[in-house]
């Protein structure tokens, strides 16, 4: 190997080698494939990459046939804030962030600035890239997808940009997610052009559809599971998957019912008592909950910055 070809970096106070390519070594070193997060069906559809690179390709119109060229980066147990990245990889020097959201969330710039900062921190604490140098670094360029499925009506591209929660106009930066509607129906050549994506979307209706009729949730799964399964969508997956299925989505409809009662107890209480002194109270406990910080800010009335000012007094409590 020649000598320009080498980087040596310090990690856990040993020096080694490695290719210069430092983002493959770097991530391969500090992240691992998340094989607990797995509350959300679109997250275990995608977490193959063969699956995920259909994905990406039909996102980006874009032709990669290897899968081994993706290389899996989501953090293990990532937790920022209370926030959990649902998929991160990277492949050709993009660094890809993909997150499912079934309820609208006009915060997800922030969520995805965070994370990708804790990523490039990561990287210059292990490369000891020296920022104050005369020599440009090179970072990985973030692409943040949202795929979103909820009951709202969205067209099919949202872009959501971190300068719309700026209180004054004239920032020195901008950070976008695009949000996809991955509802039947919406964004159709996305969907002809990842089969995957357009089945787990007639799976999601299905579901709704029985509910319409009056099924409960757990039944309206079932009858939709074996729906599918007699129109071949889903079909191997839901015959080797469908108890798992059942569980993944009913701990997600569970999960948003859950914080949509906290955050309607919480606004009601906060209503009753008329006094910002209740919301932090209400914020206070909320934060000992772990709730994330947008949603107790949505939940409260307060601004995350107040919130993550109660988080950092918290900490220095306990410390």
């Amino acid at each position: 190997m020649k000598q320009k070809q080498v980087l040596e970096m310090i990690y856990e106070g040993k020096v080694v080698k490695v290719k210069r390519t430092w983002l493959t070594n770097f991530i391969r070193r500090i992240f691992r494939v998340n094989r607990k997060h797995k509350d959300q069906l679109f997250i275990k559809l995608f977490s193959d990459k063969k699956a995920l690179l259909e994905l990406y390709n039909a996102v980006n119109h874009s032709n990669y046939t290897n899968p081994d060229e993706l290389m899996i980066t989501t953090m293990e147990d990532a937790v920022y804030m209370g926030m959990k990245n649902d998929c991160s990889f990277l492949i050709g020097n993009y660094l890809n962030l993909y997150e499912h959201q079934s309820t609208f969330n006009p915060n997800m710039p922030l969520r995805g600035l965070i994370y990708f900062a804790s990523v490039l921190q990561g990287f210059l604490a292990v490369s000891q890239a020296d920022i104050y140098g005369k020599k440009l670094i090179k970072i990985p360029t973030p692409k943040y997808i949202v795929f979103y499925n909820g009951g709202d009506d969205v067209k099919d591209s949202v872009e959501l940009n971190l300068s719309d929660a700026f209180e004054n106009p004239g920032g020195c930066m901008e950070f976008t997610a695009v949000m996809l509607n991955i509802n039947l129906g919406h964004n159709k050549v996305l969907m002809n052009q990842c089969k995957l994506l357009e089945e787990y979307a007639t799976f999601i209706e299905q579901i709704r559809i029985f509910q319409r009729k009056g099924y409960a949730l757990e039944e309206a799964i079932d009858a939709a599971s074996a729906y599918c399964i007699d129109h071949g969508v889903l079909k191997e997956f839901l015959l080797k998957n469908r108890n798992e299925v059942r569980q993944l989505i009913l701990t997600e409809y569970d999960k948003k019912k859950h914080m949509d009662i906290v955050a309607k107890n919480a606004r009601e209480e906060g209503l009753e008592k008329g006094a910002e002194l209740k919301c932090i109270e209400i914020a206070l406990r909320l934060i000992e909950k772990g709730m994330a910080v947008p949603d107790i800010a949505e939940a409260t009335g307060l601004a995350q910055e107040e919130i993550l000012r109660l988080l950092q007094d918290q900490k220095n409590k306990k410390n």
